[in-house]
């Protein structure tokens, strides 16, 4: 296909619109950050990236602890608002309608109405330039029931999660296919009586002479 060139942007997408809770009591805070993933599995440790003149910053520098809360689909509106107003100014819980939850582990409360909420302890800040890049250990996960089945499973489907890409929110489509399809072994139908039918009859060719 055809390609222009641009120079180097942050244009990285689908991205998660997660709402970053912080603080304890009256300071508690919600700040919706795009610029989050997963950077190890054992131990479980994610990263954030804030810029230092945003009110959750000091928050999360000082006590180094937050939870990220997935978004689903219809708390869009509220994630979008905890990211264009500043919690120096608005009470966010009030003025979303969203409700604090107490944590497992950390003193910082999760937001009650997101279905999954990952806890986490900072280990390490490191400046970027316009951001710096908070590193932190999973210490606990929360699961709202109804996203699992009967045997247990997590269903992440069920949730219903929203995304974000070049300054739009777009909720996720069908499923395409499973981790590690494209290598799935391709099972071959047990033929009827256990023996498979000969393509073709074989066979002897004759002698000449």
């Amino acid at each position: 296909m055809a390609k222009i060139q641009w120079k180097g942007s942050a244009l990285l997408a689908p991205l998660p619109p997660v709402m970053v809770s912080c603080g304890v009591g009256d300071q508690a805070n919600i700040i919706t950050v795009a610029w989050a993933g997963i950077i190890n599995t054992h131990p479980p440790k994610v990263s954030i990236s804030v810029r230092p003149n945003r009110h959750s910053y000091g928050i999360i520098k000082e006590t180094r602890e937050f939870v990220i809360n997935l978004t689903p689909e219809h708390l869009i509106r509220a994630a979008d608002y905890c990211g264009m107003y500043t919690g120096a100014k608005v009470d966010k819980f009030a003025a979303t309608g969203l409700h604090k939850e107490d944590a497992q582990v950390v003193a910082c409360p999760l937001i009650e109405e997101c279905p999954l909420s990952l806890e986490c302890k900072v280990t390490d800040i490191i400046p970027q330039g316009t951001h710096d890049l908070f590193l932190a250990e999973v210490v606990a996960v929360n699961v709202a029931e109804s996203l699992l089945d009967d045997k247990g499973k997590l269903c992440l489907d069920r949730a219903h999660l929203a995304a974000f890409a070049h300054g739009e929110y777009y909720a996720l489509g069908k499923r395409l296919g499973v981790f590690g399809f494209s290598a799935a072994k391709k099972h071959k139908k047990k033929p009827v009586g256990g023996r498979e039918k000969a393509s073709a009859k074989k066979t002897t060719p004759k002698k000449k002479g």
